[in-house]
């Protein structure tokens, strides 16, 4: 099996790595355009002070923003380039979309706003509907500037603030600023040869054009009916929007390089006795259970239990001799929760050649699991056919269609489930730089590698908050993680203010010592995607990782243990790390 899974890893292995893809700008930047708002917005620039800018609308944004609501900081903005709050989910909104985690864990705020979702795995428009929810309920419409960029994000040591303008004319002054520009926002275009000579319909999955195809995230997409649509990519996205796609349109090609590993779905209504038999905390409680649980942390009782807690059970690695023998163990566990997931598709998929080429050769968590129960029956449809390009990705695009292994299948739409940029360059992503003290360009201070405190905290960079994955925590239920950094920034930012403090910035012994840390665990954690996995974006698309690239890593393994450090850490009277400065004076922390 070993042997199976690195042929199919060298199959899909590409010198290009990360390169292969393509920014949505230039020749593609209408690919990038806000398809759900009328054109022509415009609004009074603004010129202002204020505590904290907040870049980022979606759940990190949102939970920032709440947070600080809590903490007492009400002088806040939240700079967001949709035209309401929602981030992914204001994006998302392709047929089929929902959440992968169950929405009692991953829709953050629920007993806050007093809400409980329909099912255990929500669906966008609800999920959309619930950030908005949540902008009401914590007053935040009224700090929010949509359909904004930032441009620039200049330091001033003279007045000890972030100086800010947008592509609204917009200057800001902050005193401190936190970035919750997420992780999966940035869309990205394959880099096919011919894709800019296509000439039919096409559009990103994350822009998804009803007036092309007709229905809505919730009902039949009605104009399909006479077109011949092709599909690039099978992973999470694909997986939801594929069936509906199949069931609408008159031929769809699915063009794949690397199947996903597909589990039972199983969703349901909410229980409304269990609702109304659950206790204050209750959330909170069932979010750390699935979190312990996915780590590796056996617990008394599996309050999610779903597919995620499956791939987790039974792997007991506690009376393991030695570091070896437990990867052995861990190894046994994975082959054979993977021969369940092929086993899966050979059950539910009657042609025997395209079973055999839906089933996934690697390690589980190689690639984000996935769980529905009509992605692999609708191969069965006649009018839907998987072109699998055996590792290798598609040949190239026509004026026409899509070339693979020298044969073109004519298509009419070509929809592009390519994902989000996940790798590469922290600003690139972001879409603007970060001049410090001095004016160093965070781009340059970074080129060798970060340097942090908690992911969070960078030196050179006073009163900046990152909320990435970047030498910070890593979770399947990433809100878990955002909601913990909320928190955190709140409550320096809190108590910043209220002592005084005018600047925090981490000294460069914590951050040495925080990359102790971070070595430490990598050197003993299982990490997802690693050196073996078949390539996607949890490895780097399988390039290796240089000294500079090592230092962008997560903190590995265990989501619990890296939010309690941050705890930990809380509790303090002191600001252990971080140099403070009050009124001109630098206070040792």
């Amino acid at each position: 099996m070993k042997e199976k899974y690195r042929q199919e890893r060298e199959k899909r292995l590409r010198a290009d790595g990360t390169a292969q893809y393509l920014p949505l700008q230039g020749v593609f930047a209408d690919f990038d355009k806000d398809p759900y708002v009328e054109p022509g917005f415009t609004r009074p620039a603004l010129t202002e002070r204020t505590d904290v800018l907040i870049v980022g609308g979606g759940f990190g944004g949102m939970l920032a923003g709440a947070r600080l609501r809590q903490a007492g900081v009400d002088s806040f903005r939240i700079v967001e380039k949709g035209s309401d709050f929602g981030g992914t989910w204001y994006w998302n909104r392709y047929p089929g979309a929902a959440c992968d985690v169950e929405s009692y864990i991953y829709l953050p705020l629920l007993e806050e706003t007093g809400y409980m979702p329909r099912e255990k795995y929500a669906k966008a428009p609800e999920i959309f509907a619930h950030c908005q929810r949540i902008g009401r309920h914590f007053d935040l419409y009224k700090a929010a500037l949509f359909q904004t960029l930032v441009r620039t994000m200049d330091w001033d040591e003279g007045t000890r603030r972030w100086n800010i303008t947008t592509d609204r004319g917009d200057l800001i002054a902050a005193r401190f600023v936190i970035i919750a520009g997420g992780i999966l926002h940035k869309a990205k275009l394959p880099g096919i040869p011919g894709i800019e000579t296509f000439q039919g319909h096409c559009f990103h999955t994350s822009r998804w054009d009803y007036a092309y195809t007709g229905g809505s995230p919730t009902s039949p997409m009605t104009k399909l009916g006479d077109k011949r649509v092709g599909i690039i990519g099978t992973g999470a996205t694909s997986v939801q929007a594929i069936p509906h796609l199949g069931a609408t349109a008159r031929q769809l090609y699915v063009f794949q390089r690397t199947p996903s590993g597909v589990g039972v779905r199983a969703n349901q209504p909410t229980d409304e006795a269990w609702a109304k038999s659950l206790q204050p905390g209750w959330q909170q409680e069932r979010i750390r259970n699935f979190s312990a649980i996915v780590s590796g942390r056996q617990q008394p009782v599996d309050m999610v239990n779903d597919g995620w807690t499956y791939i987790f059970q039974g792997l007991d690695l506690t009376q393991a001799r030695s570091a070896e023998e437990a990867a052995e163990l861990a190894q046994l566990s994975d082959f054979r929760k993977m021969e369940e997931i092929r086993a899966r598709v050979g059950a539910l998929v009657k042609d025997a050649a395209t079973a055999e080429a839906l089933k996934p050769y690697y390690n589980q968590m190689c690639k984000r699991p996935c769980f529905h129960d009509e992605y692999l029956p609708t191969f069965n449809r006649p009018n839907v056919q998987l072109v699998d390009t055996e590792g290798k990705g598609v040949e190239r695009i026509t004026p026409t269609g899509v070339v693979v292994n020298g044969r073109e299948y004519p298509v009419d739409c070509l929809v592009y489930a390519s994902g989000f940029e996940v790798a590469g360059e922290f600003t690139q992503k972001l879409g603007f730089d970060i001049r410090g003290r001095g004016g160093r360009s965070l781009r340059d201070a970074w080129a060798q590698g970060p340097a942090t405190l908690h992911g969070m905290h960078s030196r050179g960079y006073p009163n900046l908050m990152l909320f990435t994955t970047t030498q910070s925590g890593w979770a399947i239920n990433f809100v878990h993680i955002l909601d913990e950094q909320s928190q955190h920034a709140a409550h320096i930012i809190a108590r910043c203010l209220k002592q005084g403090v005018e600047v925090s910035e981490p000294s460069e012994q914590a951050q040495q010592q925080w990359w102790d840390v971070i070595l430490g665990r990598l050197k003993t954690s299982a990490t997802f995607g690693g050196a073996d996995c078949t390539p996607g974006y949890y490895n780097n698309e399988g390039m290796k990782a240089g000294p500079e690239m090592m230092k962008f890593a997560t903190f590995g393994g265990d989501t619990l243990a890296f939010i309690d450090v941050l705890r930990e850490w809380r509790k303090g009277e002191e600001f252990v790390g971080l140099e403070l400065t009050r009124g001109g004076a630098e206070v040792q922390s």
